[in-house]
Order: structure tokens, then sequence, then C-alpha cells
């Protein structure tokens, strides 16, 4: 070698290190798995200046080979990775029918071995079977030449994969060489940078899954616990991220400097996923209130017994008075004391009837309705049976006029202030994690959706301009889901129309953000989430121009 060709290798080989080098680095920061396996091997084709290549995989049984990324250049072939083609080849196996270990396919070998394979021309090679590769010749008019193998270790030294390149080229032509040692040992450099990225990626995935997988847990602890409340956890994440990429979809208004990158999208999901993980320490029998009067069942039941006995004492009242009448023969007296008698238990049937309804909630409880009940309360007197006092009681106990007179849904003011303590009880424990720095947020975004834009929401009372874009719209998306849902057992689902027009109002009233809803209901994001799960009959139309108004 003279001095001028010396220089030349020296000069090529300080390009490839630093190419190397390069590499190594791109690796490092690559987080997708599927970019990281094919700028694995479109890395290593560059630094051998090689026309083709394959990356394989070992299967999770350890027993073979699967194909992950082909390429050749010459013949255009790119199947696996970001190109979308699937690669319908044959696993590589490692062992034969008789559990012997293959060592005929040379990435096989490579993988077996734990060595670098580096054939100079495969046609002169009589050690490893290459019928397919003369096949795929004969096939394409291509000729296989030069091959390297080289497996790929983690960092428990164990094979993860095999890096496989094909026809090494001389630089600037299209000349056909063997790998050089030079190669070869670039690559097997590669091979374990490689092996280490991907390494870590899988254990970070693996992580994530084992995150993910404990919260989904914890969340179905919480469905386990409440029927009611079952698909909650799993329906606000969705529509929490449906809007949250609306608004960093938008480009004009208030909101067109919002964005989001992948590690925010994953940090707003988490936080969604977890935002009523406090409700696993709220009570069974707070979260479950269908009706007003229940407890361990629904006292309405006693109620309706003492409407009994009122009707009973009512009748037989009549008949002594009846009775009485006889001696005087007065037919129309008794008529009349027969009718008296209709009226009153028609009055009483009507006022058992309108108990039963206030027992069940709602929106909202009229005013002259809470006072009937209270009226109703100590005008009617009853006698338990069997009460040998002989003692008349208060028609209904303090605590039933209390639970009779909630005026929006099922839960007295204590009951409300357990429910609402889950908030509390979610950012206490979500503040307690040793968090990293990418999801340092969801306590915040998580513990604040039942916050308003006015001030004036819980635990902390903050304020629109307090919070963060992800806490507002996760607030939005807790109220749609809960409007909407079909699993509550103290209302209906409502329509969209209903729902948007509640909202709309709540918008006004300073509850929710009046930029985020209107991005909600121009881009219709509603409407994509009532499409996967809202019942067909929920799905109404919804006048934009009105809701906005």
């Amino acid at each position: 070698m003279n001095t001028e060709t010396s220089a030349n290798f020296t000069t090529d080989l300080l390009r490839r290190l630093e190419q190397l080098n390069t590499i190594g680095t791109a690796l490092s920061r690559e987080h997708d798995t599927t970019r990281l396996l094919e700028s694995i091997l479109l890395a290593a084709k560059e630094i051998t200046n090689a026309d083709g290549g394959t990356l394989y995989r070992v299967t999770d049984d350890e027993r073979a080979l699967r194909f992950e990324i082909m390429r050749t250049d010459s013949l255009n072939i790119a199947m696996g990775g970001t190109t979308g083609k699937k690669i319908e080849l044959p696993l590589v196996q490692l062992f034969d029918a008789e559990g012997r270990l293959n060592d005929r396919a040379v990435a096989a070998y490579a993988a077996n071995h734990e060595s670098t394979v580096n054939i100079p021309d495969a046609y002169d090679n009589t050690k490893f079977d290459f019928t397919g590769t003369r096949s795929f010749d004969q096939r394409t008019g291509y000729r296989s030449q030069s091959m390297l193998a080289v497996p790929m270790k983690n960092h428990e030294d164990r094979v993860i994969g095999v890096l496989q390149l094909l026809n090494a080229r001389k630089p600037g032509s299209a000349e056909v060489t063997a790998f050089l040692p030079a190669d070869q040992s670039l690559v097997e450099s590669l091979a374990s940078q490689a092996a280490i990225a991907l390494t870590n990626r899988q254990l970070i995935a693996q992580l994530e899954e084992l995150f993910e997988a404990l919260i989904t847990m914890i969340n179905e602890a919480i469905d386990e616990k409440s029927e009611y409340t079952g698909g909650h956890c799993q329906r606000v994440p969705e529509l929490t991220m449906l809007l949250a990429d609306a608004a960093a979809a938008t480009t004009a208004g208030p909101l067109a400097e919002f964005s989001m990158n992948d590690k925010d999208r994953y940090e707003l999901k988490i936080a969604g996923l977890l935002h009523d993980c406090g409700k696993i320490t709220t009570p069974v029998h707070v979260v479950d209130k269908a009706t007003k009067l229940e407890t361990i069942y629904d006292r309405i039941g006693l109620v309706d017994t003492r409407f009994e006995v009122l009707k009973r004492d009512a009748e037989i009242a009549a008949l002594r008075e009846q009775l009485a009448l006889r001696p005087q023969v007065d037919a129309g007296a008794e008529a009349r004391v027969g009718e008296k008698l209709i009226e009153k238990l028609n009055h009483l049937d009507a006022d058992r009837d309108f108990l039963r309804r206030a027992n069940k909630g709602g929106e909202a409880m009229r005013e002259d309705d809470i006072q009937r009940v209270r009226h109703m309360a100590t005008h009617y007197r009853w006698r338990a049976p069997g009460d040998l006092a002989g003692q008349d009681s208060d028609f209904l106990s303090t605590n039933e006029v209390e639970n009779l007179t909630i005026a929006r849904g099922t839960l007295t003011h204590p009951e409300r202030e357990i429910i609402n303590h889950h908030i509390v009880a979610t950012i206490n424990m979500l503040e307690q994690l040793p968090w990293p720095r990418h999801l340092r947020n969801v306590p915040e975004y998580a513990g604040g959706h039942h916050e308003r834009m006015d001030g004036k929401g819980y635990p902390k009372g903050l304020t629109r301009e307090q919070m963060s874009v992800q806490a507002r719209v996760m607030g939005i998306a807790d109220i749609f889901e809960a409007l909407t849902a079909s699993d509550r057992p103290y209302k209906p689902p409502m329509k969209l129309s209903q729902a948007l027009s509640i909202m709309a109002n709540m918008k006004k009233g300073g509850h929710i953000d009046p930029d985020l809803f209107e991005i909600f209901v121009r881009e219709q994001v509603y409407l994509r989430y009532a499409e996967r799960f809202l019942a067909p009959e929920q799905i109404d139309e919804v006048n934009q121009a009105a809701v906005l108004a």
C-alpha cells in the first residue's frame, strides 16, 4: 500500500468512525422502536456502503429470528419499518425439528454462536445453505456475493437480533467487494450500540406498559366498587385527547399558540387515566346512591308502608263513622262519608306518587316542591304497627326530609363533600409519586378538572389564569361525559343538544373555559366522541350557532 493509498484509507476510516459516533448519538435519541430498528440497518449499510441488508429480531420464545427490516438499493426493495409493507417471509428457525442448532442459515449461526460471519462470496461457500439465495438471484437477476452477519447482544450479553448486510461496494463504484476487517469492526461496534439503544427502548416501553397496567388496575378497582361509573375512567381520557388534539390543531384565536408533542400527549393521557384515582377512597354507598332515600336500601319502601297505614286508618275511621250512622238510617250521610274516604285515599295516593318522584332526584327541584315535602312531614301523623306506647309520630323523619328536599341530584351536603373529597385524595396520591420529568405535570392536570374559570371550583379555587390549558380541557371532558353517560343511577343520559345547552350556560356562568368550549363545538369534538361512545338515540341535531351565541 503506497503512501497516497494509505492516507486515503486512513481518511476514509476516520470519516466512518465519525459516522459511527454520529449514528450512535442519533440512536440514543430515538424513542420510536420501529424508527430505531430502521435507523440501525440504514446506518450499517451507510458505513459499509452495502447494497442490501436485513435486520432480524429474536422471537419472544427465543427459537427463531423474525424479519423486521429489509433493504436492497439496486432492486428498490424496501420492506418493514416505516414503509408500511409487511415482510411476508417465514421465520428463520434457530433449531431444527430434532432440537439441534440450525447452523445452515447464516443469520441463525450468528445468533446461535454469538459470533460474526463474514463471507466474501456466497457462491463459493459450502458451510451454509444458500439454496434460497440462489433461487432469489435466479428470479431477480441479482448476484448475491459478500455477506456480513453480526449478532446484536444486549447489556445481559444475550442475543436479541442479527444485523445482516449484503454486497459491500467499493467507494464511488457499484463494484461488489468483500466486507473488510475494518467494516466488520465498525458494524460490530454499531451492533453493540444499537443493541443497547434497542434494549433501553424496550425497557422503557415495558415500564410504560407496566405503569399503564397498574393505572388500569386502579381504574378497574374503582369500577368494581361501582357499576354505575364503570366506564367513566376510560371515557374521560378519550374525550380529553380528542379535545386537546383539536385545540393543538387550531391556528387562529386565543389558542393558536397551544401545541403538544408526543411527550405532552402521553403526559395528558396518563393524567386523564388517573384523574379520578382518589375515588378508590370514596364509600360505595355514596358513589352508588341512586335515589335520595337510599342507604343500604331505598327507604322509599318505608314511606310507602306509612301511606298504606294512613289509608288503612282512614278506611277504618270511615267504616266506624258509617256504622255510627246505621241506627239513624241515613244513607246519604253514609254515602258522603264514603265519598270523603275516596277523596282522602286519592289525596294520599297523589302525595305518595309525589314523594316517589322527589326521591328519584334530577337536575333541579322547585322550591314549592321542597315546601310540600316539609309540610307533609308533620301534616300527616302515623303510628307504627306494634307501637305499644300508642304515640303518633311525624310522617317523615328529619333525615328523610333532609334527603327528600335535596335540590339537585341525590346527595346531601355532607355526602357531596365526601364525593368532592375524591379530588383531594387524587391530588394527595399523585403528588406523593416520584414523577419523571416528562410526567411532572400529571398531578396538576388530573387535579384541576373540578376547578372553575371564575375561581369558585374546588379543591383549590383556582382561576382560569392559574390553570394550564390541559387541566381546563379535562374539566370540559369530565362534565360532558357525566352529562351524556348512560350508566348514572340518578338520571337518564342526555342527548347532545341538551348537554351542550347546559354547558353553554356553564360557560356563561364562568364554569368552563369559553375558548376551549368553542373549539369543542365548532370542531364537532362532541360528535366524534358521540359516534364512538353514545347510543344512537342520544345523537340529535345540534344548532352550533345557538350554542355558541
